[in-house]
């Protein structure tokens, strides 16, 4: 680190870990139909975007054809 702060070299990964002796991982559940509306209604944007950017973690399988 240099006396700027800042850090050298400049790919270097800097942080603050935290942790605590009853801390536990958790996972995200599947997002379903519902839930992709409300989020693409205050995001602003398309359900489809929503969809797309959810992808990962969406609970319906969608099938894209080509037609």
């Amino acid at each position: 680190m240099t006396c700027g702060y800042a850090m050298l070299p400049t790919s270097a990964v800097s942080g603050f870990y935290f942790s605590h002796p009853q801390s536990q991982y958790f996972a995200v559940g599947k997002v379903n139909k519902d839930q992709a509306e409300e989020y693409a209604k205050r995001r602003g944007v398309s359900v489809e975007l929503a969809e797309r950017g959810l992808a990962p973690n969406f609970g319906v399988q969608r099938v894209m054809l080509n037609v």
